[in-house]
């Protein structure tokens, strides 16, 4: 089972953006987004539910309880 920080991670290499683009896009300074996907800190519940609807998955799929409908390529 995936963590958050690997999915987010995921995600985020599956659009081909870089850190910085999807802080900006998600309101977030650039700093904070890589301490998310390093699993140093953990998102409020808005901003999960930010980053979920960002990448088009569900909360389960972000958090690692369900599949990635994409797989981890």
């Amino acid at each position: 089972m995936s963590s958050f920080s690997e999915n987010l991670k995921i995600c985020r290499k599956r659009r081909r953006e870089s850190q910085e683009v999807v802080a900006v896009r998600c309101g977030i300074a650039g700093g904070t987004y890589r301490r998310y996907e390093s699993g140093e800190r953990e998102p409020s519940l808005s901003m999960f539910c930010a980053f979920a609807d960002y990448f088009g998955v569900t909360l389960d799929q972000l958090a690692g309880r369900e599949p990635l409908p994409f797989g981890e390529d």
